[in-house]
């Protein structure tokens, strides 16, 4: 799942399994087709095995990898954190709204999330994260540098 909070958009793709070609692909598609512009893309990602650079090498030849992997700037939610991250809570809604009952099939399931996506894109629906930098450095205390004065 792709989410960009500050313009209420959002992306999912279906695949099979959750393989590091089905990254790799993915990130291909972030960067050429949803975000051709950028000069870089940040993404917040969870700590998923397959989430890695070395599964664009994996999939495409040594120049496509270098050049996907040179828009993007990756940070991870910390591990044990994914309530860190916003996809998180978007994923959460789509298993509310339209995965919490039986579906049939595939082709159903892209049916069924394709129109969810496009209404909450058309509605401009978002996150109202409400987790400051101050609950962070409460809660990720151990990973989050002290100053003193």
């Amino acid at each position: 799942m792709f989410f960009e909070p500050l313009r209420a958009w959002r992306h999912v793709d279906i695949t099979d399994r959750r393989t590091g070609n089905d990254w790799a692909y993915a990130m291909k598609d972030l960067v050429d087709v949803y975000f051709p512009d950028a000069e870089r893309i940040r993404l917040v990602m969870d700590n998923l095995n397959t989430h890695t650079i070395a599964a664009l090498y994996n999939t495409f030849e040594p120049t496509e990898a270098r050049r996907i992997a040179r828009k993007l700037e990756i940070h991870n939610t910390p591990k044990h954190g994914s309530w860190l991250n916003m996809a998180e809570i978007e994923l959460s809604v789509f298993g509310r709204e339209c995965l919490n009952r039986r579906i049939p099939d595939v082709e159903t399931l892209k049916r069924e999330v394709a129109a969810l996506e496009a209404e909450r894109n058309a509605y401009e629906s978002t996150a109202h994260w409400r987790f400051t930098a101050a609950d962070a450095r409460i809660k990720l205390r151990r990973l989050c540098p002290s100053y003193s004065e």
